[in-house]
């Protein structure tokens, strides 16, 4: 992979709200498949299968749902409920209508090269003794 491949942002976050776009448009009932098992993934526990759950996207079963580009986030009514969930781009594994399946699925291996950065940035970073403070000083001038 090249250096100029590694710096590209992930697709992810903007082909899933054009589908998610889409699908509304097309009056269809957008579902959420996510893998509940990537880190920082918010979501109710109790509905988890496989370590995955499907979520209803439709914009009359969700509030306040905001399509970042790090995450999805939205509240939502679980079993009478409301929870608010958080779920990062390396979690959504695709996104598609309820009725026909038709929508995206996403390459897995996508946010391994990002994970991968992170992880060197981390190690680097631990691996610098820590810098002495300077004491901060303030002088006045005549």
């Amino acid at each position: 992979m090249s250096e100029q491949e590694l710096n590209l942002s992930p697709t992810r976050p903007y082909m899933t709200r054009a589908i998610y776009e889409w699908l509304c448009d097309n009056q269809l009932t957008p579902y959420l498949l996510v893998d509940a098992t990537q880190p920082n993934t918010m979501v109710p526990e109790q509905f988890i299968q496989d370590g995955q759950i499907t979520l209803n996207l439709a914009p009359h079963a969700i509030h306040a749902l905001n399509m970042g580009n790090d995450a999805i986030t939205f509240s939502a009514r679980f079993g009478g409920v409301s929870r608010n969930l958080y779920i990062p781009f390396s979690a959504v594994l695709g996104l598609y209508a309820r009725e026909n399946s038709q929508g995206l699925f996403f390459d897995p291996s996508e946010y391994q090269h990002i994970q991968n950065n992170e992880d060197a940035l981390k190690s680097s970073t631990e691996e610098k003794p820590e810098q002495p403070k300077k004491k901060s000083s303030l002088r006045l001038l005549d």
